[in-house]
């Protein structure tokens, strides 16, 4: 995508506070005194039960608006489907998911656009509102900020895994429940304790976004693969096979940008790791920069409010064309 979008002169405006020029979440436009942000998003069927991949699929659309520090205002669903082979009971239990989501999030959903295609895909257009001074951005990374993580990684290996039918019903819950969790308080908890970047971990897996930052910001980011937090079991499932092409295809991708701690030892057990950084995640956790002596604060405020958070990488010095530095 970066490269058909090189060959792209889009029009620009001053109003335009956040466009396609670093990979950011989601495009910003100026309005008024405010920022209006805009996102869309679809997924493929990741689990059987058609309310609960409404669930997700609007709590991954949703991240995006999030991610830049908005406020989701109002929705436009997009469905994708086969109206040959699948009664319309199941669409109206993935659009009843979404709306469950929709509510939680205090969000509109006000009407949407359906095609007819073989394989069927539901997503959501996001409009959001947000403070213009106070975006987060993936380019505002500064030497010396903590990056924490506030979901664990895992969900495409497991959801992969779910279809193979290797994976226990408590298990299959859990990672449910995790991907169908909001952002919304990660965001209040960045913008309350002063952060001016993050991004969400979906398509590109932790390690894809991560050089996403570091390249927009033109910083090296050290990551420590111990302090991240993986799905309990992933490593087992990489070591069955579990794992989805595009979590593969994520790490050839990154893997130019890496540079490996003399520390770490060579070999499967860190060959697995690397995939599991990889791994393309829906609805995955905000990386949040804050400065280091607000960490701690930060992590107690959102454990108060029942969502975890993990410190996981600091931010380097200059690097023109950012880098990850892999240490244990």
């Amino acid at each position: 995508m970066d490269q058909v979008l090189a060959r792209l002169k889009p029009s620009s405006s001053n109003e335009v506070l956040v466009d396609a020029t670093t990979g950011d979440d989601a495009a910003v436009l100026k309005f008024g005194d405010r920022a209006i942000v805009y996102t869309v998003d679809f997924i493929t069927p990741l689990v059987d039960d058609p309310f609960n991949w409404g669930r997700i699929a609007a709590a991954n659309s949703a991240s995006d608006v999030y991610a830049m520090g908005g406020i989701p205002k109002f929705a436009l669903n997009i469905v994708a489907w086969n109206n040959d082979d699948l009664p319309d009971s199941i669409l109206v239990e993935v659009l009843k998911g979404a709306e469950s989501v929709a509510r939680q999030g205090g969000w509109i959903t006000v009407g949407g656009h359906t095609v007819t295609d073989k394989e069927p895909k539901f997503g959501l257009s996001v409009i959001g509102e947000a403070d213009p001074s106070r975006l987060l951005r993936n380019s505002g990374l500064k030497t010396g900020d903590t990056i924490v993580l506030t979901k664990p990684i895992g969900t495409g290996i497991v959801t992969t895994a779910i279809k193979s039918g290797v994976v226990t019903e408590h298990d299959r819950i859990d990672v449910i429940e995790q991907m169908a969790q909001l952002n919304d308080t990660a965001s209040q908890a960045a913008l309350l304790f002063g952060s001016e970047a993050a991004t969400d971990v979906t398509g590109f897996g932790l390690l894809g976004h991560l050089y996403k930052m570091s390249r927009a910001s033109h910083v090296a980011i050290e990551l420590s693969i111990g302090s991240v937090p993986i799905i309990e079991g992933v490593a087992d499932l990489v070591r069955l096979g579990q794992v989805p092409s595009g979590s593969k295809r994520n790490l050839a991708w990154v893997e130019p940008h890496l540079q490996m701690s003399e520390d770490l030892k060579s070999g499967s057990v860190l060959d697995d790791t690397l995939l599991m950084l990889a791994d393309a995640q829906t609805s995955g956790g905000l990386c949040i920069a804050l400065e280091a002596n607000k960490v701690d604060q930060a992590i107690s405020w959102l454990s108060e409010r029942s969502v975890s958070a993990w410190p996981i990488a600091t931010v380097g010095g200059y690097s023109e064309d950012g880098q990850i530095e892999i240490v244990p």
